[in-house]
């Protein structure tokens, strides 16, 4: 057997095992530091953690067009909450690139001008959402309004992270946090796919039943909001906006005549086309845009 350590060679020892499972500690809920910028990513692993993000790839909000109906429903939610009242859950569904994502962080930008320092965004990454008790559960102590963000949010067969996202917005026994809200966006109504409910329906001998607590997720959001394709005149409107609001030097006739190669060549109408078509307009033209 090794000798025994006397008391002044064992209490340096045991500082640094202590300091060693200190540092492999996740932090409490209250070391949580949600001052030092407007939006983070959440990490659960290895170490829970928010990082900060400098700059949010956000589009000004007056130039997402063809959403005008979409844009005053979640922003006048959102600044309901950031003025501290009382608001809901959002789910942002629908056609894909139709500007749900930005729309989600141009009502995050509008309130925090408004209300400076009112709102944090974070953003929970879809694999990590079985993490999100925990992440509201280190939320729930501060004082600032967070908004819980989670980009093209779906379910396949047989996951079992819905669980998670169902427990959060039915409250649980603590309920959920007044300090936090939910926003997701997602290209299924009930965040997943019709061929997965027939196919969970088919093979249940209650078939109803063997859907419903998952189809009936999309039920606990208390703001729905659809998105659909744009159609020609809003997909002018939407390069005509951008050409405008960036100087881009070039004639009406011209831009739509380039807008409209630009969708047959990407196979349609979107917001994510239209600015992606003006991010290659502006290179081709030497005009610098801050994307």
């Amino acid at each position: 057997m090794p000798p025994a350590m006397d008391e002044p060679t064992l209490l340096p020892a045991l500082t640094r095992i202590a300091e060693a499972l200190e540092r492999l500690a996740p932090p409490p809920a209250g070391g949580i530091d949600l001052t030092g910028a407007d939006a983070f990513v959440w990490h659960p692993e290895p170490r829970a953690r928010l990082a900060p993000v400098p700059r949010v790839a956000a589009v000004p909000i007056a130039l997402l067009r063809g959403v005008d109906r979409q844009r005053d429903m979640l922003l006048e939610n959102t600044m309901r909450f950031a003025r501290g009242f009382t608001a809901n859950n959002a789910m942002l569904w629908g056609a894909r690139g139709a500007g749900k994502s930005s729309l989600v962080k141009a009502a995050h930008a509008a309130a925090n001008a408004e209300l400076p320092g009112s709102l944090a965004l974070i953003e929970i990454h879809r694999e990590d959402i079985r993490s999100l008790p925990e992440l509201l559960g280190a939320l729930r102590s501060q004082p600032r309004r967070c908004i819980v963000f989670c980009d093209d949010l779906s379910f396949e067969r047989e996951d079992a992270d819905y669980k998670a996202l169902k427990s959060v917005l039915d409250g649980g026994i603590e309920g959920r946090p007044p300090n936090v809200l939910f926003y997701a966006t997602s290209n299924r109504r009930h965040l997943m796919s019709r061929d997965m409910i027939e196919n969970e329906r088919s093979g249940a001998i209650h078939g109803n039943e063997a859907v419903e607590e998952k189809v009936s997720l999309s039920d606990r959001f208390g703001l729905w909001i659809g998105f659909h394709n744009a159609d020609q005149d809003t997909f002018f409107a939407m390069i005509e906006g951008y050409a405008a609001h960036f100087g881009l030097p070039v004639a009406a006739t011209d831009l739509r005549a380039q807008a409209v190669e630009w969708s047959v060549t990407r196979g349609g109408r979107s917001g994510r086309v239209a600015w992606q078509f003006i991010l290659d307009l502006a290179g081709r033209l030497g005009v610098r845009i801050d994307a």
